[in-house]
């Protein structure tokens, strides 16, 4: 069997300062035989401010990211916060008639009501992750992992019918060796981007995921969200928190991948020490 090819929406977060997310989940995705070919051209979401803004721009936005995919290619997204705005716009051009000739118009492409948006967890159960690696009960070796989901993957009214990804990392990590640690913090809000507008009150926020999650035992975070990532690590108050890691960067470790060093420059919180500590770390 050849590799199966995805259209690849990253978002802004996971080209900037979230990079590292973007290189370990490449590398994922290679090693279970799956194809990611980036969007050509792609532009932003329109992430938490568009639709507070403007209504037309929030909607027109993900919708010229849709245009861009090829006809009959499922679409990726990493970003919980990118699948929720691609999904909900999606969702109201099927249901639009009329908005289905504007779009045409605009683009110049046909609507595809068939296209399946999906999210990178939706992908990862989709794996016998089982056929890529042997003993995978060694691979993570016991490492004290705190998931955190954050709030995004709870989707809105209007997306109630698409599938719960809660649990999945727990599941995968515990399949791979880890001690998964259960806190109670795993969907508490970050505070998104009011880490900008109000960095007090997401300071507030993320030190008590990190305290909550290290009182209950964990070595360190993994995230499902580029950027709840950067908040626990920029927003933390405490003097020597945990670090944070990519739900894709353990998956990727797991597997085996070389280079692993590459990922890391851009963690604040440098999760060197743990992995040479727990012999995870590869060259």
């Amino acid at each position: 069997m050849g590799k199966k090819t995805y259209s690849f929406f990253p978002g802004c977060s996971l080209k900037a300062s979230g990079h590292e997310n973007t290189q370990s989940l490449l590398k994922f995705c290679d090693m279970v035989d799956i194809e990611l070919e980036e969007l050509p051209d792609w532009n932003c979401c329109g992430s938490s401010s568009a639709h507070s803004v403007n209504h037309d721009v929030a909607r027109d936005l993900p919708l010229r990211n849709i245009s861009l995919v090829p006809k009959g290619q499922p679409l990726l997204i990493a970003c919980p916060s990118c699948l929720i705005r691609l999904k909900q716009s999606f969702l109201g051009l099927k249901n639009d008639g009329n908005l289905q000739k504007k779009y045409e118009q605009d683009w110049g492409r046909p609507f595809d009501p068939g296209l399946e948006i999906i999210h990178f967890f939706e992908l990862f159960k989709r794996i016998q992750l089982k056929a890529y690696i042997k003993d995978p009960k060694t691979r993570l070796k016991g490492i004290k992992v705190a998931p955190y989901y954050g709030c995004m993957l709870s989707m809105p009214p209007d997306l109630r019918n698409e599938p719960s990804h809660y649990g999945l990392m727990e599941e995968a990590l515990s399949s791979l060796g880890a001690d998964v640690i259960s806190y109670g913090y795993e969907t508490q809000c970050c505070g998104t981007y009011l880490s900008v507008a109000k960095p007090k009150l997401s300071e507030r926020v993320v030190t008590q995921i990190i305290s909550r999650a290290m009182d209950a035992g964990a070595e360190c975070l993994v995230t499902a969200c580029a950027m709840c990532h950067l908040n626990l690590e920029i927003r933390c108050a405490l003097k020597n928190p945990i670090p944070a890691f990519h739900f894709s960067e353990l998956l990727s470790m797991a597997l085996g991948a070389e280079n692993q060093k590459k990922w890391f420059p851009k963690h604040i919180v440098d999760p060197l020490p743990l992995l040479k500590q727990r012999g995870l770390l590869k060259s």
